[in-house]
């Protein structure tokens, strides 16, 4: 009788499917740093060899990038951009420990109800001006350029023409509680001073100008502006992550609105307060906003 061998199965032949690395302790922590360098929007990547080097990884390993994608989206993070312009550009969702709600900002920036309302006002006016065109949103290397006071002047200018509506409506109260919302606030910005003075010359917190002034501040310190010169209360240029979080987030109908009054066309980079063009499109793309939720 023949014995008989028993031989191993043998796998038909082909090419193996490729292992996928096994994610080290090392490779989590790069992921962690480069994110880490996202939350400093103030830190240029042609600045920082480490982060230059963690950029190019990104772009360069897919693996790397899905797991620095994940311990984002595990923080609360939305990574909007990774780019030499703009690093890892970052934003947190509505439940990140991250968020920085306007509803807070304006809480800590004031304690009366009032002028927390106009401290939201005034950072959806720099957005409007700073990018009153849906091209300039889409424009990666489109730069706004606003100033505290052509802000104020915006806003005041928008007021005229909402009490100009409200006029023609025959509606000369505080506006009915469905009323959108550049209706109800005309009144308490148009009724504050635009500058006021302490005895040493210096700008008043609460004015409206000392508004628009903290709201810069604020983006200049988050990022999202820089501050380049000190003419007309202070001159501004946007980032890249500020159009990103423009772009990204929905403004809804407040933006809008305040677009839709038509007063800040611009032609060569600069906003200014005359009406537009007949046909101009001052409708904003797709999900345009502001950096808060």
């Amino acid at each position: 009788m023949t014995e008989q061998t028993t031989e191993p199965v043998r796998e038909s032949a082909g090419t193996p499917a490729p292992q996928t690395p096994a994610v080290t302790p090392a490779d989590a922590a790069d992921a962690a740093r480069l994110v880490s360098f996202g939350l400093q929007p103030r830190l240029q990547p042609a600045r920082d060899a480490e982060y230059g080097e963690l950029l190019r990884r990104y772009r360069e390993d897919p693996p790397f990038a899905r797991l620095a994608d994940a311990v984002a989206t595990g923080l609360g993070l939305i990574v909007l951009e990774v780019s030499d312009r703009a690093g890892m550009a970052v934003t947190a969702d509505e439940d990140s420990v991250f968020a920085v709600r306007m509803g807070d900002y304006a809480r800590r920036a004031a304690t009366d109800s009032a002028d927390r309302f106009l401290h939201g006002l005034a950072h959806l006016a720099l957005a409007a001006m700073a990018f009153p065109r849906p091209e300039d949103l889409a424009d990666d290397g489109y730069i706004g350029r606003v100033t505290v006071n052509g802000v104020d002047a915006f806003v005041r200018h928008a007021c005229r023409k909402l009490e100009e509506r409200a006029e023609e409506q025959g509606d000369n109260t505080d506006p009915v509680s469905d009323a959108p919302g550049l209706e109800a606030a005309w009144r308490v910005w148009a009724r504050r001073s635009s500058t006021g003075a302490t005895k040493d010359a210096r700008r008043l917190a609460g004015s409206t100008t000392g508004i628009v002034g903290k709201a810069a501040a604020f983006l200049t310190e988050s990022g999202f502006l820089q501050r380049t010169g000190d003419e007309a209360g202070g001159t501004y240029r946007t980032t890249a992550r500020y159009q990103l979080q423009v772009r990204d987030l929905a403004g809804g109908a407040a933006m809008s609105e305040l677009l839709g009054l038509g007063i800040v066309p611009v032609s060569d980079g600069t906003a200014t307060l005359l009406p537009p063009d007949e046909g101009d499109d001052l409708d904003l793309v797709a999900d345009a906003g502001l950096p808060f939720s």
